[in-house]
C-alpha cells in the first residue's frame, strides 16, 4: 500500500522531516517515491511546505496519509487556501 509519511532529517535532537509518498514496506528512512514537501516542529509556529497538487493528485491514486500528516494536511489546508508556505499551529489534547 502507498503511503504519505514523515521521513525524519536533520541532527540529534534537531528534527526536520520530509513529507513523501513511499511504500508502506519500506523502512521509514528508506527508499520512497516522490517528496512532497518539508515540516518543521522546530519553528515556532511549527512550519509545513506542501504542495498541495501532488498530495490531492496521490490521495486521488489511493496513497493512505498516516495520522500525523493527515493533520499537519488538514491544518496548512485551513490555514493557507493557495499558500505553499504555512505556519502550522500545534495543539496539546489531553
Amino acid at each position: 500500500m502507498v503511503k504519505i509519511r514523515l521521513k525524519r532529517m536533520g541532527a540529534k535532537k534537531s528534527p526536520y522531516y520530509r513529507i513523501v509518498v513511499a511504500d508502506g514496506r519500506y523502512p521509514r528512512n528508506g527508499r520512497f517515491i516522490e517528496e512532497i514537501g518539508t515540516y518543521d516542529p522546530l519553528q515556532n509556529p511549527p512550519l509545513a511546505n506542501i504542495d498541495m497538487e501532488k498530495v490531492n493528485a496521490w490521495i486521488k491514486n489511493g496513497a493512505q496519509p498516516t495520522d500525523t500528516v493527515r493533520s499537519i494536511i488538514e491544518k496548512a489546508k485551513k490555514a493557507a487556501k493557495g499558500n505553499k508556505a504555512v505556519a502550522v499551529e500545534e495543539t496539546t489534547e489531553g
